[in-house]
């Protein structure tokens, strides 16, 4: 198990060396009341004072009952300030527009909340002269599990080393609110939406493999399938002829 108390340090160094060099004035993230965005929006407040939740339904109920509940239970626990932005509304009117020029695929539907979250909190960022934070752990990375300039897009992200285990052991060592620990990790894109059911494998599955290359080899095969699959949500885009400067 990792010391964190150190990781907690190291943690916070990054993130103010993050504003120092940007110049910015603060943090500003997306609040799902999950475990991620937790976990980094308490270590970013360690690291700072300005820091901004968002919370941002659409459409699905329970991002109105528990995930708002959750959101709003580890504000007011590490007191961090709270916005809410109902993004269903301009859900509804794009899809409205897209629709009349295309069928749009269910999977697509799916990822148009994340992306316009994405607008939302770049919005306000830019207006308030603050970094968006990432809010993905490792084993989410290694699947591909986010959407590509969606929750994928963001300006620094302080737990993007970390298995879900991982995340899990953080929280308790930071008494995070039990409710967001006991819950099952969820995006909240659905009724019903779990992340586990939604890959196809149990987090521990994945963090055995990737900590320690553990798993039936039917399971590591079909992991290694999916991130040599998804490679290109983790790089940046392709730009012929671009080259650094001096280089």
């Amino acid at each position: 198990m990792r010391d964190y108390k150190i990781e907690l340090e190291k943690r916070v160094e990054f993130i103010r060396e993050a504003l120092k060099s940007s110049g910015a004035k603060g943090i500003i993230y997306g609040n799902s009341g999950g475990k991620d965005c937790t976990l980094a929006a308490i270590i970013a407040k360690h690291a700072c004072e300005n820091v901004l939740g968002v919370i941002m339904p659409c459409h699905s109920n329970v991002n109105y009952g528990q995930d708002r509940e959750d959101a709003n239970k580890a504000a007011e626990q590490f007191g961090i300030e709270q916005m809410t932005v109902d993004i269903s509304e301009a859900r509804t009117s794009l899809e409205s527009a897209i629709r009349e020029n295309v069928d749009i695929s269910a999977d697509s539907l799916k990822n148009m909340a994340p992306r316009l979250r994405m607008t939302t909190l770049y919005t306000i960022a830019q207006t308030k002269g603050y970094l968006v934070l990432g809010t993905g752990n490792r084993s989410e990375m290694f699947m591909g599990y986010f959407t590509k300039w969606g929750d994928g897009g963001y300006d620094l992200n302080p737990i993007a080393d970390l298995t879900v285990r991982e995340v899990y052991e953080f929280l308790r060592y930071l008494n995070a609110p039990e409710s967001i620990i006991q819950k099952a990790p969820s995006a909240g894109l659905y009724e019903g939406q779990t992340d586990e059911k939604e890959m196809g494998f149990t987090y521990d599955e994945i963090d055995d493999f990737i900590l320690y290359g553990k798993g039936d080899e039917e399971t590591k095969k079909k992991l290694e399938r999916i991130y040599e699959r998804t490679a290109h949500k983790r790089q940046m885009p392709m730009r012929y002829g671009y080259q650094e400067i001096n280089q």
